[in-house]
């Protein structure tokens, strides 16, 4: 019978891959807390994880180091480490971070993004509105994850676009459960996908997209924080451009 255990050797494999085992655990940990293996709040247990990897607890501890700086996991003395929940202080910080740099991004992608991107990006769109009618907000989350990577996808600046990626990762965890807690800013969201799309296929200014995607990152931070009972004023986060 073929072994079902995970080798961190078998973790991103391939051209461009982490060449350590620290790089390779970090990839696996982070990966699994991504995909919603590892949820928040969850207790990771070193001597576990370096078995499950099959290696020694040396780079786990390297990787679990380095996840903690990144904000993806959380180390408490006398609990250990843990996947990081909801930090109403970071929160806003990383969505603002988030909401410029996406926004910057799409708008530079506009002249990049092709008929084929719109097209797939409408279907997802189409799927999230679904998912909105059957209250499946593990699922919308998911797909808006898809739908927004084909449009930043597209920018050709490779450096923001790197940046992106790793801010929406820091944001993956919170947002697998943001629209469980506000249900009703799914259906603006799936409203204001189509609103960016038609902007795209007009050929707006690279400004006027960025401005639209930035306020619509802003207006889900800003729901979530009213619904969790965070007092911070307007004046604390990053307005949306007019």
């Amino acid at each position: 019978m073929k072994s079902t255990k995970n080798s961190v050797s078998d973790v991103e494999a391939g051209p461009g891959a982490p060449r350590s085992k620290a790089d390779r655990a970090y990839a696996f940990i982070r990966q699994r807390v991504l995909d919603g293996q590892r949820t928040p709040g969850e207790r990771l247990v070193i001597e576990h994880l370096a078995r499950e990897m099959d290696v020694s607890v040396v780079p786990v501890r390297e990787a679990i180091r380095r996840l903690e700086a990144e904000g993806y996991i959380t180390y408490t003395r006398n609990v250990g480490a843990t996947v990081a929940s909801i930090d109403l202080e970071r929160y806003p910080e990383t969505v603002e971070t988030l909401a410029i740099l996406e926004g910057v991004a799409i708008g530079l992608a506009g002249p990049h993004i092709t008929a084929k991107d719109i097209k797939d990006a409408r279907a997802l769109n189409e799927q999230m509105r679904a998912c909105v009618d059957s209250m499946d907000p593990s699922k919308f989350t998911a797909i808006n994850m898809r739908f927004h990577n084909i449009l930043y996808s597209r920018c050709p600046n490779r450096h923001l676009l790197n940046m992106v990626v790793k801010e929406w990762g820091l944001l993956a965890t919170t947002r697998k459960s943001a629209f469980a807690f506000i249900p009703e800013r799914a259906i603006g969201s799936v409203a204001e996908h189509e609103q960016m799309l038609h902007l795209i296929e007009s050929g707006c200014p690279a400004e006027e997209i960025e401005a639209f995607a930035r306020s619509h990152r802003m207006k889900t931070a800003r729901s979530l924080l009213r619904h969790i009972g965070n007092e911070m004023s307007d004046d604390n986060v990053v307005a949306p451009a007019p």
